[in-house]
């Protein structure tokens, strides 16, 4: 099994990364929220990944961290329906942070929004998943765009994510900001600072 592969990025797309590696050049199928993270075209990039194999063919996935990858793993593993492109547009919608707390609070609602997926396949995902989804038991890596500090950075993002629905926004809405704020504000960054950077 392949977990990870690092190389050169010679091509991003929303949804595909290029990394070369050895003369070969890898076609990485990734969410909007490691598209997000990579690096400029032409920097050293490490993704964890997931391989598929089918009859006709080899897909490879990739991820900012080892806890997004093994999130579209228990995805595609334990939800009926669930397949692996499903799987990545729910990711390309939310951050994990905000998946894994709609799902421990059964946020039928919001899991409902992201494209594709209906109220019946949000309630298995809840269903299937909320058992197998901890608090922060998977500690989220220091990936470049992610953050960093001596609270754990997903419930730093989850709290962040919070205050700006109590303020309003909606969450999908709320996520994004975060999610952009913690790539300008870099390692390290605080609930508050990706706070006051979304809103100013």
């Amino acid at each position: 099994m392949i977990t990870s592969i690092q190389g050169t990025l010679t091509a991003a797309t929303p949804l595909r990364a290029i990394v070369e590696l050895n003369g070969f050049g890898y076609e990485v199928n990734v969410p909007v929220t490691t598209a997000e993270k990579l690096p400029v075209v032409g920097a050293i990039v490490k993704l964890h990944t997931h391989v598929i194999y089918r009859e006709d063919a080899q897909t490879l996935y990739g991820f900012a961290s080892p806890a997004e990858r093994d999130f579209f793993r228990l995805m595609i593993e334990n939800v009926t329906g669930v397949g692996p492109k499903m799987a990545l547009t729910i990711m390309s919608r939310l951050s994990l942070p905000l998946l894994e707390s709609a799902i421990r609070m059964g946020d039928i609602a919001l899991l409902a929004k992201c494209p594709g997926i209906g109220k019946k396949t949000a309630e298995r995902l809840i269903v299937e998943l909320k058992s197998k989804v901890g608090g922060d038991t998977l500690t989220a890596s220091s990936e470049p765009g992610a953050p960093a500090a001596a609270e754990s950075p997903r419930s730093v993002t989850r709290d962040a994510v919070a205050a700006l629905i109590a303020l309003g926004y909606k969450a999908a809405e709320a996520d994004e900001a975060i999610r952009r704020s913690a790539l300008a504000l870099g390692a390290g960054a605080t609930t508050e600072a990706l706070i006051k950077k979304s809103l100013g």
